[in-house]
């Protein structure tokens, strides 16, 4: 039943994306009938085509295709700083991002963890969370750049301070609602802390913590994308400024694609982790 309800739902949504593509040639042919006096000189200075041209500089799907297609033919090709390949912008933001998380997780967690197990700790830090915890990470930018006076460290910090709050702030939850007769059971057989945290209370915590890490995932390669843009050099953020400048509305949409895409396997991958720790009873 399972399998056929999957079966059902990609029908439905292959169904769909054709719909969607089936709108946008139609669209763009409409657009194109009624821009038919297009001055040949603006169309230049705009950098289109003449198939552009005649559908009002909006792509067609078949012009996407075509250039989807040389983008993926070629993904890491390097002619000089402004021309890079889709894969290698993309390795520059999953690096960052990586670090950034990786960052934020080995603060985050462990410090979940005592918040969740000392409710001193927690009324303590509680203010200067909710205080921290609501700024944009973009409003931290101006104050990294200064700092830290380099553009790609920068970039890596504001990724740390999005992505430890929902770590921390889940981490410190899924801690201090383990069930208190397991913990009751560890104190009864003299269990020391640090083995009651590996065996007992993290098993039990684990689902919340993957969720925590999973929101902070997301927000992280939202915020490298427009982090990019203002930093600039290399990755998917400055690379879609970059075409955008450029007047490339066809490389612009293909990087929006590439960067859902990414945020989709990236989001799959934390749900997978969340199924293979979550107890069913």
């Amino acid at each position: 039943m399972d399998k056929t309800l999957k079966l059902r739902a990609a029908l439905l949504s292959c169904l769909l994306l054709l719909a969607l593509v089936a709108i946008w040639h139609v669209a763009t042919q409409t657009i194109a009938a009624g821009d038919e006096g297009l001055d040949p000189e603006y169309a230049m200075l705009m950098g289109l085509s003449a198939e552009s041209e005649k559908s009002g500089g909006f792509p067609t799907p078949a012009e996407f295709g075509a250039s989807a297609l040389g983008h993926l033919a070629s993904p890491f090709y390097d002619n000089g700083p402004n021309d890079k390949g889709i894969g290698i912008q993309l390795m520059h933001s999953l690096w960052r991002v990586g670090a950034g998380f990786m960052l934020a997780m080995i603060v985050a967690i462990p410090l979940g963890f005592l918040i969740g197990m000392s409710p001193l700790l927690y009324q303590t830090l509680n203010p200067f969370i909710q205080v921290l915890k609501p700024i944009s990470p973009l409003a931290w930018m101006p104050i990294a750049l200064y700092t830290i006076k380099d553009s790609t460290i920068s970039a890596i910090f504001v990724i740390f301070i999005c992505s430890i709050w929902p770590m921390l702030v889940n981490t410190a939850f899924g801690v201090a609602a383990v069930r208190k007769d397991w913990l009751d059971v560890a104190r009864t057989l003299e269990v020391n802390p640090l083995r009651k945290a590996f065996r007992v209370v993290l098993p039990a915590a684990a689902p919340t913590i993957i969720t925590g890490m999973r929101i902070s995932m997301g927000i992280a390669w939202l915020v490298i994308v427009a982090a990019e843009m203002l930093v600039g050099g290399t990755g998917i953020g400055y690379f879609v400024w970059n075409e955008w400048n450029n007047l490339s509305l066809n490389n612009v949409i293909f990087a929006v694609l590439m960067i859902g895409l990414i945020g989709m396997l990236l989001d799959l991958m934390f749900a997978q982790l969340q199924r293979k720790v979550t107890y069913v009873e």
